[in-house]
């Protein structure tokens, strides 16, 4: 895991140390930074493969330039087939198979990599600058293009020029919390969307984006359930297998849900060595999984370190959280993952984790409520709309908005955009034209929320929490479910063996049990989510009061002011949970102070 930098603007080395120095914490083995005929390239490198300075970057070969941040995992095997076309090689590491792969198939190597990557390289031969980001947007890539000049980045703090507050995105962030690709915060200043690849013409200063991967039509397969069965763990095995190369020392994020139970049984059964989990808990209850994640160590046999956290350890993140998310990001979730990876960092640099199985198996919460919005389909539409009309408020009390919003929904479609985008916009003119981005590829409403989860909240909520969290103590995450062959080969499974009545994701359950007793995992699961509502009520009342004065929400592009307050007003008293409107409000406005668009 690593921070690149390249850029055709006229910058010093003093200059491009400043910016690389500004994200320092995603690479901090070695800066390198090479200037060449106008071009800049910078690199910040944690070491994970190959430890030796030969692998530092950029790296050059020939008429080429590399600067890669991430995994290539079959690296091994790209390697063995540039050997047998007469390749030799000096390093041991997968930035030298990646570059010589460039020189000997040019942009057809991209197909050929399983991997989270995000990278430059500069083809002198053909004088471009040739970019391509991963499947599924696991590593970031951001760029600046104005007039043919450029800035690309792993993070946005770095790209200086002349930043100015992109308002659709704002808007965007109000109904998401987070922003979405091609989108960033700042005009002029994009991310590449994941399956994409950049090409920048330097003679004639033009450029392009071209898709080399997406979702595909769900074709569907005729393999019995226990076919299937075997198949997802053959697959999950040999994704678990690729991701355990490493030269320093690796574990596993262990929570009580099976997706990271699955992940650190396969580890332990390939991995030579005892594998080390990581867990922390909670005092609520409610919140707390750690004593079935010691449950499953212990049965296991990994070596298992667990981290009670009180309220005030994750409210100290809070100051991390913003500077190291560096556009507005509002998932909550991200405190205790940025606490997760402060402990993990103190014994490996490489951990595995369990994101991505509830999209591709099915596992949230929401598509139970897809299947119940569905039989509520049934009662038309003019009768939906009357009851939402008479509900007696003085019984619910100010709950009733979610529920009279919902029965005037008119079809599922409109109801599974909600989910990714809200019920209830704070926003003074809502416009959903951006997600015209993300197409459904299927006409099953369980799998067009999948694809959903997949393109729109995977890439730019998921993955954006976990590649901060885990750079902010340089830490490496990998991701066994985010391998894009177990990504297709979900989709074509048939529904009823991801979800069925009352066992969602029932398909990796069959699996886990080869290794886990069913009793010990068949449990609800929590989530990775901290008592945020309560926190705003208590904790950080004063705080919150204080940030959304009328002043700063004066400062907020196309928020509805009143509804907000209002909004604001009834949660501070108890009587609704606006939790989530409230948090994204609030770290916009300290994103904005943070970068001196609102003067404290």
């Amino acid at each position: 895991m690593c921070g690149i930098y390249t850029s055709n603007i006229v910058f010093n080395e003093k200059e491009v140390k400043t910016k690389l120095g500004s994200i320092n914490f995603r690479g901090p083995d070695y800066m390198g930074i090479f200037q060449e005929n106008g071009l800049s390239y910078g690199h910040l490198r944690l070491s994970i493969l190959d430890l030796d300075e030969r692998s530092n970057q950029p790296m050059s070969l020939d008429d080429y330039i590399i600067v890669f941040n991430g995994e290539i995992y079959n690296f091994q095997e790209i390697k063995d087939e540039l050997i047998s076309l007469g390749h030799t090689f000096n390093t041991t590491g997968d930035t030298e198979v990646l570059l010589k792969g460039y020189k000997e198939w040019g942009q057809a190597v991209v197909p050929k990599l399983n991997g989270m990557f995000a990278f430059a390289i500069h083809d002198k031969i053909n004088n471009i600058l040739f970019c391509s980001r991963d499947r599924l947007g696991v590593k970031p890539f951001y760029y600046y293009w104005k007039d043919g000049m450029f800035e690309i980045c792993s993070q946005l703090k770095p790209i200086s020029e002349n930043k100015t507050i992109n308002n659709e995105a704002v808007s965007i962030y109000l109904d998401c919390t987070y922003i979405p690709s091609p989108y960033s915060i700042y005009n002029d200043v994009y991310k590449l969307p994941p399956g994409n690849n950049l090409i920048i013409d330097l003679d004639n200063k033009t450029h392009k984006v071209e898709e080399y991967w997406n979702l595909k039509p769900v074709i569907a397969s005729n393999l019995s359930y226990e076919e299937a069965v075997d198949k997802v763990h053959d697959l999950f095995e040999d994704a678990v297998r690729i991701r355990l190369q490493s030269d320093v020392p690796f574990g596993s994020f262990l929570s009580g849900g099976i997706d990271s139970a699955l992940v650190t049984s396969l580890a332990s059964k390939i991995s030579k060595d005892k594998i080390k989990t990581f867990s922390i808990g909670f005092e609520d209850p409610k919140f707390d999984e750690s004593k079935i994640a010691a449950t499953y160590a212990g049965i296991l046999g990994t070596e298992h370190k667990e981290t009670i956290c009180k309220a005030k350890d994750i409210l100290e993140m809070l100051p991390t959280l913003l500077e190291v998310y560096d556009e507005p990001f509002a998932d909550s979730s991200a405190l205790p993952s940025l606490l997760l990876n402060k402990i993990t960092k103190q014994d490996v640099t490489v951990a595995l984790s369990g994101d991505g199985g509830d999209e591709s198996f099915l596992g949230y919460n929401h598509f139970d409520l897809v299947k119940k919005f569905s039989y509520l389909l049934y009662i038309p539409y003019f009768v939906r709309s009357i009851i939402s009309m008479l509900i007696p408020k003085f019984i619910f009390k100010n709950r009733t908005e979610p529920l009279t919003r919902i029965l005037k929904i008119k079809n599922n479609h409109e109801f599974i955009e909600g989910i990714f985008t809200g019920y209830n916009s704070i926003t003074l003119d809502r416009s959903l034209n951006w997600l015209s981005n993300y197409k459904h590829l299927s006409l099953n409403n369980y799998q067009k929320t999948a694809d959903l989860n997949i393109k729109l909240w995977l890439e730019n909520d998921s993955n954006v929490k976990v590649d901060r969290a885990s750079m902010a103590f340089s830490v490496e995450v990998r991701s066994p479910f985010l391998d894009y062959r177990i990504i297709e080969f979900a989709r074509t499974l048939p529904i009823s063996y991801r979800y069925y009545p009352g066992k969602k994701k029932r398909i990796l359950r069959d699996v886990l049990k080869k290794y886990i007793p069913e009793e010990v995992f068949d449990q609800p699961k929590s989530g990775f989510s901290v008592p945020l509502g309560e926190w705003i009520r208590e904790d950080l009342r004063q705080q919150m009061m204080e940030t959304l004065s009328d002043e700063n929400l004066k400062m907020v592009h196309n928020l509805n002011i009143s509804k907000f307050k209002k909004m604001l007003n009834d949660h501070m008293d108890g009587n609704a949970d606006y939790k989530s409107y409230i948090w994204r409000v609030y770290v916009l406005i300290n994103w904005m102070k943070g970068n001196n668009f609102i003067n404290d």
